[in-house]
């Protein structure tokens, strides 16, 4: 039986958890370990850091890795989209990342639904990165 805080979240209506969502996802799709990604950015791969910008400012990014705001990304992905960015319609693998995986797991689920077969996910996301010892460059706030 469900508690009345978890009523008042929907969740005795029918709710799927995301984590149940991020499984599903990852089952669909490439999941990449911190050394697999490095390997496929030296082949050409592009790493999509996909977290707010707060979080970029607070704890750094992969070097040389594209930002693309999560809630941006099928729209720039998207070539009829008045928002689409021609980096997206390069002949690459994008591998997406976020903090921890999750995010970036259903965002490369939902590319694939659009028909894009070039993308990945670093499944431990950019902490796995950082607490791999591998290099985060600083980014600065916008002033």
């Amino acid at each position: 039986m469900l508690d009345d805080s978890a009523n008042a979240y929907g969740l005795s209506m029918g709710i799927t958890p995301v984590s149940e969502l991020v499984e599903a996802a990852k089952a669909q799709i490439t999941n990449l370990s911190v050394e697999e990604a490095k390997a496929a950015v030296a082949d050409g791969a592009l790493i999509v850091d996909i977290r707010d910008v707060r979080e970029l400012e607070r704890d750094g990014t992969i070097p040389d890795s594209l930002h693309a705001p999560r809630g941006m990304v099928e729209f720039w992905v998207d070539p009829a989209s008045p928002y689409h960015r021609e980096v997206f319609a390069e002949d690459r693998t994008y591998i997406f990342s976020c903090a921890s995986g999750w995010r970036s797991a259903l965002t490369a689920k939902t590319l694939q639904d659009m028909g894009m077969t070039n993308v990945a996910h670093l499944d431990v996301g950019f902490t796995g990165w950082r607490d791999a010892g591998e290099p985060v460059a600083e980014r600065k706030p916008r002033t």
